[in-house]
């Protein structure tokens, strides 16, 4: 988990995001960022940025390295400085809270607008940025891509379906999305992996994620990577999240990642609840949930 940057926010200046925006920009075209090439950049004086160079690199905003020439580039701290600074501006951000979940490619928060809400900053591409550029086809026509692009990309997409599927699917409202970071709704309720269903309640909540699988299909989303690690299950129901990988219902492999996804969950509910989920054509269950024509796991 990247160290959580808000008890920093205040003692930044504006000359400070100045700079960082500067490094951004000028990560489009290169991994380091030539320290001469920061004035240009952040429309900042040469005294300033040698300033506020000495602050971000102490802040770990910033990191430094000499090559060919001295380069700097953003660290993920820095690049959630300038997403937080972004929706501070936007009022979409007003307090920061603690964790809620931290994975190898996010970090959840809590952080309170009109109402606690949960911010994400993606992590896509940071530590292993190479198996990633190779792995996500939204990288693939890129001959230099940095990793901020990787996360940023990942919470467009993820931002863009929960715009589509809300509120027909039961996904997380989504409130507002800047780089690699978006803030949704709360959702209140256990993961699948940590709930303990009672046996004969099992074929009822996975009748529930199917319909919602089918549903997103139909509104023109396959998640793609569903598993009991991103559903949540409370009184009223389930709620699937963690779309950053969803692929258009239309896309040449959205009919095999469907399937996949109904393995995935159908597999895990036997696993776990033998006795209320006996032997399921699972290769029919997915044709049924394709063609919007599915009711209940009993029925195969």
């Amino acid at each position: 988990m990247v160290r959580n940057v808000a008890a920093d926010m205040a003692d930044l200046d504006p000359e400070d995001f100045h700079l960082l925006s500067g490094v951004e920009h000028g990560m489009r075209f290169s991994e380091w960022v030539s320290r001469e090439k920061l004035p240009e950049f952040s429309r900042l004086t040469a005294e300033e940025v040698d300033y506020r160079l000495d602050r971000m690199l102490d802040l770990e905003f910033l990191e430094r390295k000499t090559i060919q020439y001295e380069g700097v580039q953003l660290t993920f701290a820095g690049y959630d400085a300038l997403a937080l600074h972004t929706f501070a501006e936007r009022d979409t951000v007003e307090g920061f809270g603690a964790p809620l979940g931290v994975g190898k490619e996010s970090d959840v928060y809590e952080v309170q607008s009109f109402r606690p809400m949960a911010l994400k900053f993606h992590r896509e591409g940071y530590t292993q940025f190479r198996e990633v550029h190779r792995g996500r086809d939204y990288t693939s026509d890129k001959e230099h891509t940095s990793w901020q692009y990787t996360a940023r990309k990942a919470a467009e997409r993820e931002f863009d379906a929960l715009e589509t599927l809300y509120p027909d699917v039961n996904v997380p409202r989504p409130v507002d999305q800047n780089r690699h970071a978006l803030v949704m709704e709360r959702i209140d309720g256990a993961e699948l992996s940590r709930a303990e269903l009672e046996p004969e309640q099992a074929s009822g909540v996975l009748d529930l994620i199917l319909r919602e699988i089918a549903t997103a299909y139909e509104k023109g989303y396959v998640h793609a990577d569903v598993s009991e690690y991103n559903v949540f299950v409370d009184e009223d129901g389930v709620t699937l999240f963690d779309w950053p990988q969803a692929t258009p219902s239309d896309h040449e492999n959205a009919p095999e990642l469907l399937a996949r996804d109904v393995d995935n969950i159908v597999s895990y509910f036997q696993q776990k609840y033998p006795s209320d989920i006996p032997d399921v054509d699972v290769a029919a269950v997915a044709d049924a949930v394709a063609d919007g024509e599915f009711s209940s796991v009993t029925e195969f």
